[in-house]
């Protein structure tokens, strides 16, 4: 083939630090601009950014080139140094880990949809349970001590 062509679609997930709630129902919409902003600018395409008052949610195209963690390390740093600036903070911090999972282009709109429904999922799903369903489904090897 003369050129490259592909279509990486992933779901990213990950938390704050200890689970913690830094981001009320007020924040979060600038928070989510932002995260999209930091995956334009990284090359990628943002279809969709949700989450609740912990945890955040992506749904995005990369391409060949993206180093998935670098890509993470960037989206990371990049929004910690800007919501501890918005928060006034200086104690915020992401989990350390993420979990990131493919996405064929059939489902992304029902992937889309759910991330951009986290607030309404999570008044009937803890994080745990949403996160263990993920992984399962996805059949992902983990090991529950480490997950938490």
């Amino acid at each position: 083939m003369p050129s490259t062509h592909s279509s990486l679609i992933y779901h990213i997930v990950f938390s704050t630090k200890d689970r913690e709630i830094w981001f009320l129902s007020e924040f979060r919409p600038k928070l989510h601009a932002y995260l999209g902003g930091i995956v334009r600018n990284t090359g990628g395409t943002p279809y969709a950014v949700g989450g609740t008052g912990d945890h955040a949610h992506l749904l995005v195209g990369l391409n060949p080139t993206h180093a998935i963690p670098d890509f993470m390390r960037t989206l990371k740093a990049e929004s910690s140094k800007w919501i501890k600036g918005e928060l006034n903070r200086t104690a915020f911090a992401w989990q350390e880990g993420y979990g990131i999972f493919t996405v064929s282009a059939s489902g992304l709109e029902t992937v889309r949809e759910y991330v951009l429904g986290q607030e309404e999922h999570h008044r009937t799903r803890t994080f745990q349970e949403e996160y263990l369903k993920m992984l399962e489904k996805s059949a992902v090897d983990f090991d529950r001590r480490y997950l938490w």
